[in-house]
């Protein structure tokens, strides 16, 4: 589920692989491997990954199907 939604995510936004992992400060490879399940995603670029989408990290790895915006402080 984190994979699919992982990419769907990129996807809505109009993003690159490259441009997603400049946003989480990794290599464009690194970030490849993380939409494969190739590479476990840190948590703190899953964290990263969150707040840019405006989603919570549950959803991002399929605890749950809301999407309810990530908190802001």
């Amino acid at each position: 589920m984190f994979l699919e939604r992982l990419k769907l995510l990129r996807k809505e936004k109009r993003k690159t692989q490259n441009e997603m992992a400049e946003i989480i400060g990794c290599k464009p490879l690194a970030y490849m491997h993380y939409e494969r399940g190739v590479r476990k995603l840190p948590i703190d670029s899953l964290i990263i990954l969150a707040r840019y989408y405006d989603v919570t990290t549950d959803y991002l790895l399929g605890l749950t199907e809301e999407r309810k915006p990530f908190p802001k402080k």
